[in-house]
């Protein structure tokens, strides 16, 4: 029996992708997979996934990743359409990474509160009968779905290497991040608009828009009266 672990990286960050990864395995692999000491990809350093980032390909029948950009975010949190928000969109990205692997059964990290919602949305989208399911830590609970969320946060620390060395470190790419705020409101003072690798639609994006605003009207104000 061929087994699927799904999960994403990147869903809580204002920069870069939202990376879904699946890793699909034998139902006898899993004991590898745990001698190998895989876990919930954010209990684990850089270096540690790295290293067992090239372990879980050798072990896995197969993996696919999916990058969804910026761009299809944005346009799915500004739509009024319920049907149409994040969760549906990472619904049916899971199940994209489903029907490329066709698993006799797949285990998926659940995004909604409500997860085996979140197990109904995905299987609106697939084209064959799997057996879904659909937990919340489901990363920390089962093995197959900790590597699949390693798969996904390396490949997204990838792309988000590639945004640094081209735009100069902003730090780790969430708001909490002050490095992150004050990269992005200098973007906003430099040209007055995000580029595209920047989640616009997100409520602290637009906040740190104003705030960039509002110190720059300051400034030429304070110039004005000097």
């Amino acid at each position: 029996m061929q087994m699927l672990g799904v999960d994403e990286a990147g869903r809580g960050c204002i920069v870069g992708p939202l990376v879904v990864a699946g890793v699909l395995v034998d139902e006898r692999s899993q004991s590898q997979l745990l001698k190998l000491g895989v876990k919930d990809s954010k209990l684990l350093s850089k270096s540690q996934r790295t290293r067992l980032f090239g372990e879980i390909r050798r072990i896995a029948i197969a993996t696919h990743v999916v990058k969804v950009a910026p761009a299809e975010i944005d346009k799915v949190v500004n739509s009024q359409r319920r049907l149409h928000k994040l969760n549906r969109l990472e619904a049916q990205t899971m199940a994209n990474v489903i029907e490329k692997l066709r698993p006799d059964i797949a285990i998926v990290d659940a995004s909604d509160v409500l997860a085996e919602r979140y197990s109904r949305h995905i299987k609106e989208h697939l084209s064959f009968k799997v057996k879904v399911i659909s937990e919340h830590k489901a990363d920390r609970n089962y093995p197959v779905v900790s590597a699949a969320s390693i798969i996904a946060k390396v490949e997204r620390d990838r792309s988000i290497d590639q945004l640094k060395a081209q735009h100069g470190d902003f730090g780790s790419g969430y708001m909490t991040d002050v490095k992150t705020r004050f990269f992005l409101e200098s973007l906003i003072r430099e040209s007055g608009v995000y580029p595209d690798f920047v989640r616009r639609s997100w409520k602290p994006a637009k906040e740190a828009k104003m705030s960039a605003r509002t110190k720059q009207t300051k400034l030429c104000g304070e110039g004005a009266r000097v």
